[in-house]
């Protein structure tokens, strides 16, 4: 036990069993005692030398040294890490980060194509076993090491460091696309600010002979080359894919969305850069006000014609569904890329929180509601793909052909386009999708930022801006092949290759090195340290098997059936698979590289080696009145 006393006197010695008063602190002396900082550098248990943890009154564990208290020794208070200002703050930058614009149109859609309401089982299914304890796992390690997505791997299993590194990377490719598409969002909004919005007439410069207005007061038959001025108007004023001839000729740069992008580089920059303090705050309004929003559409499209024959479209059953593989691998998929473990973002969000804080209760609440967001938002978008059905006189899966970007900006746009008070739902319809992306891209530049940051603190910790700066330099200049007037081809690729197998691939590794090789016990007892009681044997098997078998199964099926894609009237020919592949093995590359190195540098037999490799170099300092202690 220790407790902190007044007076400064000289360090005595002590016998066994015995206690010691040393620096200011009373030292019980069995021969576990608590090791210290020696003259400012912390001296970490050698690979043999580890032994059993003491336990101490408050609950943490010192790691058993053979030191005796003989001796001088100097205790440092270490620098503190800095902290959420409140605990809110933490939950709407998670939720904020859950949450994002794949919850609009990516949940309705895979949810009416598998079945409608019979996708709910398998979808709470895998939720259960696969995405929540993946989602609690990666907060509790976060919240426990207090590190980045790279550093942390000293702490867990140094030989899977290369990890954080394919983190990194794969964050990086995130950003060069996503961004991109919240440009798309901006250039909607800056041209929803007239009284009559553009894509509701054909009688714009950048519309063709087929542009057919079915809402306009004359009769209009829709044929089958009929193409609404809402298509026209995201293809061919916002994309301008007609100047594009594919992958292989990409055309030039568009300048509106170069400023689009670059003025929300700008946003991001001044609201990270000064750490979580800030972005802190910001996510105040990110992260509510789409809530704000989905209600106000909601209760809207709920009032529209038609509105109950999208709601019937999204929500019947059908359980036939059930019995095929594709519709299980897809609600995997969905609820895994939804929660979104393994960019790095929960371990460095979650570093952070205080020690105590109760993360078990945040991923329970945080993955709760996003998964009720997916739901919710499948009513805001079917209900107005009923009214549009209503209006085309047509049957809904007709209507309800456009999957991703294009079911938000070509479909949704045009319903509202025809809603009274048109240009104010728009606003604050594409003001919603803004915020959406923004928080996210918070989030995973944070998880790059965090993970530098801590790698290496002596070039980075007191240039934080100047780092920020240099990262969002890098993902808009990364983004420039998505502006160009073949950019949402590339869009589609990437987000299609380069960070679906490879995300699964660093996050089945990342549950295998934790359960497996740091130890699921070891695991269980920090979590104990910090929340004071034990994860069950459901989160147990659920981290040691059914977690891993969940990524595994996901990724087989992934690889086993690659996407056939395509985009508007282009299909991707096949050499493009075999660049989305390489794009995608670039970042888990790193993985394997990182493994032989460390064996190569490290000293001894290869048995020796490995077993270095696999063993924790770096104790975790954890909290301890004023100073930090090192715990194993």
């Amino acid at each position: 036990e220790t407790e902190p006393l007044t007076s400064k006197k000289d360090v005595s010695d002590c016998n066994e069993g015995e206690d010691c008063k040393e620096n200011g602190l009373l030292v019980r002396n069995p021969k576990s005692a608590l090791r210290l900082v020696e003259d400012g550098s912390k001296v970490h248990p050698s690979q043999g030398d580890k032994g059993e943890a003491a336990q101490i009154s408050n609950g943490y564990s010192g790691v058993q040294s053979s030191v005796p208290c003989k001796g001088q020794q100097q205790l440092m208070e270490l620098e503190e890490r800095e902290t959420w200002s409140k605990k809110i703050d933490f939950l709407l930058s998670v939720i904020g980060y859950a949450v994002d614009l794949g919850n609009v149109w990516r949940f309705p859609y895979i949810c009416y194509q598998n079945g409608g309401g019979a996708f709910l089982i398998p979808y709470t299914i895998m939720a259960i076993f696969g995405g929540i304890p993946l989602f609690y796992m990666e907060l509790a390690l976060g919240q426990y090491h207090r590190s980045g997505c790279i550093s942390i791997w000293r702490k867990i299993c140094p030989i899977f460091k290369g990890i954080g590194f394919a983190i990194c990377i794969i964050d990086l490719y995130v950003a060069s696309y996503y961004n991109t598409i919240m440009a798309w969002a901006f250039y909607y909004l800056v041209s929803s600010f007239t009284a009559e919005l553009p894509w509701t007439s054909c009688t714009n410069a950048w519309n063709t002979g087929n542009c057919t207005n079915y809402f306009s007061k004359d009769n209009v038959s829709w044929s089958p080359h009929s193409i609404s001025p809402a298509e026209e108007f995201y293809t061919r004023q916002v994309l301008q894919v007609h100047r594009s001839n594919g992958l292989d000729d990409l055309g030039g740069i568009s300048w509106q969305l170069t400023l689009c992008l670059l003025l929300i580089f700008t946003i991001v920059y001044f609201s990270i850069w000064k750490g979580v303090k800030t972005s802190g705050k910001v996510v105040w309004v990110t992260a509510t006000f789409p809530y704000i929003i989905l209600f106000i559409l909601l209760v809207r499209g709920a009032t529209l014609p038609g509105a109950w024959r999208g709601v019937l479209y999204y929500l019947k059953p059908d359980w036939q569904k059930l019995l095929a593989t594709e519709v299980w691998v897809d609600a995997a998929a969905q609820i895994f890329f939804s929660l979104g473990p393994g960019f790095g973002v929960l371990l460095a969000y979650a570093s952070y929180n205080k020690f105590h804080n109760n993360c078990y209760q945040d991923a329970l609440v945080t993955s709760t509601v996003n998964c009720v967001t997916s739901f919710v938002s499948g009513f805001v978008i079917f209900t107005v793909l009923g009214y549009m059905a209503e209006m085309r006189n047509e049957d809904v899966s007709e209507v309800a052909k456009d999957t991703g970007p294009s079911l938000l900006f070509i479909t949704y746009a045009e319903a509202i386009a025809n809603m009274p008070a048109s240009t104010f739902f728009a606003i604050i319809f594409f003001l919603m999708l803004l915020t959406l992306g923004l928080d996210s891209t918070f989030a995973g530049l944070e998880g790059v930022i965090t993970g530098v940051l801590d790698e290496f603190p002596h070039v980075w910790s007191k240039r934080r801006e100047l780092f920020v700066l240099g990262l969002t330099i890098v993902c808009f200049l990364g983004s420039l092949a998505t502006l160009t007037f073949g950019g949402a081809y590339v869009v589609k690729l990437f987000e299609e290759y380069a960070t679906g197998p490879a995300v699964l691939t660093v996050v089945f590794l990342e549950a295998v090195a934790v359960a497996w090789f740091y130890g699921i016990t070891q695991f269980c007892n920090d979590v104990k340290e910090m929340l004071g009681f034990t994860p069950g044997w459901y989160w147990r098997v659920c981290w040691v098997a059914i977690s891993p078998i969940f990524l595994l199964f996901v990724t087989c099926s992934f690889l086993s059936n690659p996407p056939e894609l395509r985009l508007f009237d282009y299909n991707y020919p096949y050499w493009t698979t075999v660049v989305g592949y390489c794009i995608g093995t670039s970042s888990v590359i790193f993985i394997p590289i990182y493994m032989v190195y460390r064996l190569i540098i490290t000293p001894g037999t290869l048995k020796e080696r490995i077993l270095k490799s696999i063993t924790p170099e770096t104790a975790t300092e954890i909290p301890f009145g004023d100073i930090r202690m090192n715990a194993v």
